[in-house]
């Protein structure tokens, strides 16, 4: 036998592999999982019932249009249908995205530290990554970002709330930021957290990008609408960029079941709301909380904080799991705790308060 193996791409060598948060460990003492961004809340009213009816004749493929969901997207935003395409999630926008505007030998800009999938998609796609450091105070340094700007430049990502760290871009300086971006550059505004906004000077992006061709809007079911395991996301852009992205995207990649299940969430808007409205009112105590304890903690427009924690990440994240909940570190920078279930955010607090004790 042939001791040769196939030939691989060498682009793939340097390429980070994805990390998801821990799962609770099933009959551990592990008994909350605040890792994943996830929202603890059941599917919202009538939309279990709406997937398990589509589930009924998953032995056919999938509407690969996504023509209901495209249709319902299209009222609720108020946009052409012809602005809109779907993927496996946002993170498989992004990749289409990144697949429709940027190779080998493009440059791809995105902040950082921010949402672990960008150089994964960029680097997939041959392209280079550019990061640009946040600010002092975990922000998007849009400045910097500018200055990074070549004409090599294809896509640049602006996460907004930012992943990891909860903190936003608001409209002055992002309009700014977008009216400086050269026209042939597209900006991907990342909006995954954007139901969890309460700061009311954070634009939303489907406003800015109606008269800015070169601005896409990204958004998802996974986090506020609780559909993260059936991976539907989408974005809204102008017809070209949109066209784009349906020629990127996997076929049948959206399962009729996810389809069915994103319709119905968007018309259990209602439910929707008072559940974000829940989290947020939890984010707000636990951000108190830690602030009271003598953390310095970001104000957080998303589902989850951050606690910059740089070399004591891993003691920190074990004493969390000893107490009863995993949280999501990045080593030698810090932790994402996401906001879940109140008993959940109580386990967390007090581990965070001992381990403050201790140092």
């Amino acid at each position: 036998m042939s001791e040769k193996t196939p030939r691989l791409r060498a682009a793939l060598d340097g390429i980070p592999t994805y990390k998801p948060g821990r799962p609770a460990a099933a009959g551990g003492p592990v008994a909350y999982k605040l890792s994943s961004n996830e929202n603890p809340y059941p599917p919202l009213p009538g939309v279990l019932e709406s997937a398990v009816a589509a589930a009924g004749s998953f032995n056919r493929y999938p509407d690969m249009a996504c023509t209901g969901l495209m249709a319902e997207l299209a009222d609720r935003f108020s946009v052409p249908v012809d602005h809109l395409a779907t993927g496996t999630g946002s993170v498989g926008v992004a990749q289409q995205l990144v697949q429709s505007t940027a190779g080998p030998g493009d440059e791809v800009i995105y902040a950082w530290r921010s949402f672990e999938a960008y150089p994964i998609v960029t680097q997939v796609s041959g392209a280079t990554p550019v990061q640009v450091p946040l600010t002092s105070g975990e922000v998007h340094d849009l400045d910097a970002m500018l200055a990074a700007i070549t004409e090599r430049t294809r896509l640049i990502f602006v996460c907004n709330p930012n992943n990891p760290t909860g903190t936003v871009v608001r409209r002055a300086e992002l309009e700014s930021f977008l009216d400086r971006v050269p026209d042939d550059v597209l900006v991907v505004l990342d909006e995954a957290y954007r139901e969890f906004i309460r700061d009311a000077d954070v634009p939303d992006g489907i406003e800015l990008y109606r008269d800015r061709p070169n601005v896409c809007v990204l958004r998802t079911f996974s986090k506020a609408y609780g559909l993260a395991g059936l991976r539907v996301g989408f974005a809204v852009a102008h017809p070209e960029v949109a066209a784009a992205l349906r020629k990127t995207a996997v076929p049948f990649g959206v399962s009729q079941l996810a389809q069915e299940a994103a319709v119905a969430s968007l018309r259990s808007e209602a439910a929707l709301l008072e559940r974000v409205e829940a989290l947020v009112v939890e984010r707000t105590r636990v951000h108190d909380a830690l602030v009271a304890q003598g953390w310095t903690v970001p104000a957080s427009e998303a589902n989850f904080v951050w606690l910059r924690l740089g070399d004591r990440t891993t003691a920190f994240a074990e004493a969390c799991e000893r107490a009863g909940v995993v949280v999501r570190p990045f080593a030698g920078e810090g932790v994402r705790v996401t906001i879940g279930e109140e008993p959940a955010m109580d386990l967390f607090l007090q581990a965070a308060a001992e381990f403050r004790k201790a140092l």
